[in-house]
């Protein structure tokens, strides 16, 4: 009786139904949040300075230390500072690509 093609849908059509069901509510939570506006252009990239600004200052003050209690031939400042920019980099472009493929994925879904 549970092997009736009658009543169970075939598997195209379910997948098909599970498509458009995760498109809608999509559609609903874009709807819901609304046009972002300056103030949130302005917030992200404030965050995403910030994304750089904190990892690059975190690596110069532990190199400072460093230094300040194991001198050496060369400066940990300078090195730590450069790794913690490279660190910061690496963080803020990962960032711009979500936001950036979230934004494609949202075009995409309006016009399909």
């Amino acid at each position: 009786m549970g092997n009736d093609p009658a009543i169970q849908p075939p598997q195209e059509e379910s997948n098909f139904a599970r498509q458009v069901a995760g498109k809608a509510a999509r559609k609903l939570r874009a709807q819901r949040d609304g046009n972002q506006g300056v103030w949130f252009g302005l917030g992200m990239s404030g965050l995403i300075g910030w994304s750089v600004a904190v990892p690059t200052l975190l690596g110069a003050m532990l190199g400072l230390w460093w230094d300040r209690h194991h001198p050496g031939q060369h400066s940990w400042t300078l090195m730590l500072l450069a790794v913690g920019l490279v660190i910061g980099c690496a963080n803020a472009w990962h960032w711009v690509a979500q936001e950036d493929k979230a934004m494609h994925d949202d075009t995409e879904d309006r016009d399909g």
